[in-house]
């Protein structure tokens, strides 16, 4: 199921209410139970301060590398899905607390500008707590973009991006 038509896909994961590393763990296990997706590998758990709005609890953020035999648009589905079922609600608000936000990143090569997605992630490169754990992640796999995410985030500060626990094996 996984051979020639799986692509490598990052997924972000952030949550700041109702025990935020549980709540990460809870959406890992979510994602490995959709059929087409398999979790390779899981970076360590960061808290990090918010973004935008900083009138918030810290959050724990992660990256996580999927196997995806799903077109974006199907994983993008499923990921919504998610959320929605772990109490996360979506409106016109931005930067506000959530039980969990799950961001595509990447997927395999593909630049996609929807309505509904952007693939890569419009704002990567100005979120060093995506970035920590995305080039930690990408260590693990060789990923062939690791030199470019190294060369952003080392011009971001990314002091307040604390690790919490080593690298999960997935």
């Amino acid at each position: 199921m996984f051979a020639a038509k799986a692509e490598c896909a990052y997924l972000g994961l952030g949550s700041n209410l109702d025990g935020p590393e549980d709540q990460l763990h809870c959406a890992l296990r979510l994602l490995g139970g959709i059929p087409g997706i398999r979790v390779t590998h899981i970076s360590s758990f960061y808290r990090t301060a918010p973004w935008g709005n900083l009138d918030q609890p810290d959050f724990v953020n992660a990256v996580a590398a999927l196997d995806c035999a799903l077109a974006p648009g199907d994983l993008l589905h499923h990921l919504l899905s998610i959320e929605r079922s772990m109490g996360r609600i979506r409106d016109a608000s931005r930067w506000t607390p959530r039980t969990i936000d799950l961001d595509l990143l990447y997927f395999g090569n593909r630049r996609l500008h929807t309505d509904q997605l952007s693939v890569p992630h419009p704002y990567l490169e100005e979120r060093a707590f995506v970035l920590v754990p995305l080039v930690e992640v990408a260590a693990n796999l060789a990923d062939p973009g690791l030199l470019a995410w190294q060369r952003i985030l080392s011009k971001l500060p990314h002091d307040d991006v604390v690790r919490l626990q080593p690298l999960v094996s997935a």
